[in-house]
């Protein structure tokens, strides 16, 4: 059950309201964390714009879909793991691969740096050494780059925690736990 409400669509006013409009007309659906966020139209509007910025930069919707799955599995978001699946696989992201990032793994160099890297920011609450940095930019990964694997870690973060808070209902397909490796 939610300890936060989560605002219908159909009977929000003002702000809230039409933001709501806007993830349904954008969605085809309104998602109950986006619907929670709704009790304040200001962090929700926050969360839109960030996350819209952050989908203008140069990392593809499927590495940010990567690190979001790897943020929420360090933080055991069950929301964040079902919502970020299903998102991952409208931008292509198979089974495996999903998979693969929520351990913070791929087969892919760059990726799989990447992955790691957002994990240790979890894990280490941003700390890191400079052999961590150190890493990313030996596979490529530029200050721009690494300044937008740290900006969607956050915004992965404040969803994880929202939804640790509200208890938000998962609206997505659940997933399964992952097998010890």
């Amino acid at each position: 059950m939610n300890r936060l409400e989560a605002i219908d669509p159909e009977t929000a006013t003002g702000q809230a309201k039409k933001l709501l409009d806007g993830v349904q007309k954008k969605l085809g659906f309104t998602p109950n964390v986006m619907r929670t966020m709704a009790n304040s139209p200001a962090v929700l509007q926050g969360y839109l714009s960030f996350s819209n910025a952050l989908g203008k930069g140069s990392l593809s919707p499927k590495l940010r879909e990567q690190i979001a799955l790897v943020v929420a599995q360090d933080n055991e978001c069950e929301y964040c793991l079902a919502a970020h699946s299903a998102i991952g696989r409208t931008v292509g992201l198979s089974e495996e691969a999903i998979r693969d990032s929520r351990r913070g793994e791929s087969p892919d160099g760059k990726e799989a740096a990447i992955l790691e890297f957002a994990s240790t920011l979890v894990v280490n609450r941003g700390w890191v050494t400079d052999e961590e940095v150190a890493r990313v930019r030996k596979v490529g990964v530029t200050e721009g780059e690494t300044a937008e694997i740290i900006a969607n870690v956050s915004l992965a973060i404040f969803t994880n925690y929202l939804n640790h808070v509200a208890q938000t209902e998962i609206d997505f397909p659940e997933v399964e736990q992952l097998a010890v490796a």
